[in-house]
């Protein structure tokens, strides 16, 4: 018979920073509540928080790049994979100009990791053209 251990973390939907309790049994997360301790959110949680923890353990969930080749998906080294995005963005924004690459962002990540990504989209590639999936 396993035991629960509890892990406290913070949330990652978003940059708030709501503490949180996992019940972690044999590798897995079973349960999140909220962290009374925590100064945030006195442990409350929004139903993201709470709840939307299936997809860690989601059995499709990509781990390793992969690159379409020949029409097919196939593994690639992350060296590979970041060469080939730079090959690409690099290719469409020569091509049709930096307007025409845009990035969604997602709120499942720390304000700071959002703040990183619009400042690559306006510097880098040039374009102001970004979303997110914060707007529920």
């Amino acid at each position: 018979m396993s035991s629960i251990s509890q892990v406290k973390t913070v949330c990652g939907y978003c940059g708030t920073g709501c503490g949180l309790i996992l019940d972690v049994e044999d590798n897995r997360i079973v349960k999140i509540r909220g962290d009374k301790e925590a100064p945030v959110n006195k442990g409350q949680t929004c139903v993201k928080g709470a709840f939307g923890y299936q997809y860690v353990h989601a059995q499709k969930r990509l781990n390793t790049p992969m690159i379409r080749k020949a029409g097919e998906l196939v593994k690639a080294t992350w060296e590979e994979a970041y060469n080939y995005i730079s090959s690409r963005l690099t290719g469409i924004k020569t091509d049709f100009g930096p307007d025409s690459i845009s990035m969604f962002a997602c709120a499942r990540t720390t304000n700071e990791s959002n703040y990183i990504t619009q400042k690559f989209m306006r510097t880098a590639i040039g374009s102001n053209n970004i979303d997110g999936c914060n707007r529920t």
